[in-house]
């Protein structure tokens, strides 16, 4: 069994990984990284989208985002690798998940499409 719920198309994958980048970039954007933080921010209702990674071992870490996310009604997706996430995120490390709390100046419309894709990708 494994935390991946649907299938995320590759070039969706590669659209959701420039627009993390361009998010990450933006002075006053704040992305939580890691585990927990991810954890915490979706707890507290403050993130927008969550991204996770498909390659995390043991899985186990991740079984309950899918989880939190759906009883708090966020989006969230997936990329391939844990290096992909963190590069996309400008961080100089892996990351296992991410969450966008605020996407920074000019950068609503990115958010906004990757979520309506996602929501196409359920149906």
């Amino acid at each position: 069994m494994s935390y991946v719920k649907f299938k995320v198309p590759d070039d969706l994958k590669n659209g959701i990984k420039e627009s993390l980048n361009k998010i990450a970039g933006t002075r006053d954007s704040k992305i939580r990284k890691g585990m927990n933080e991810v954890t915490k921010s979706i707890e507290r209702s403050l993130a927008k989208l969550v991204i996770m990674a498909e390659d995390v071992t043991p899985p186990e870490i991740l079984f309950h985002i899918p989880l939190l996310c759906e009883e708090k009604s966020i989006p969230f997706c997936y990329v391939s690798t844990k290096k992909e996430l963190g590069n996309s995120a400008r961080i100089n490390v892996a990351s296992s998940a991410i969450a966008i709390e605020n996407v920074g100046t000019g950068n609503d419309r990115e958010l906004e499409d990757i979520i309506k894709k996602l929501e196409a990708l359920k149906k």
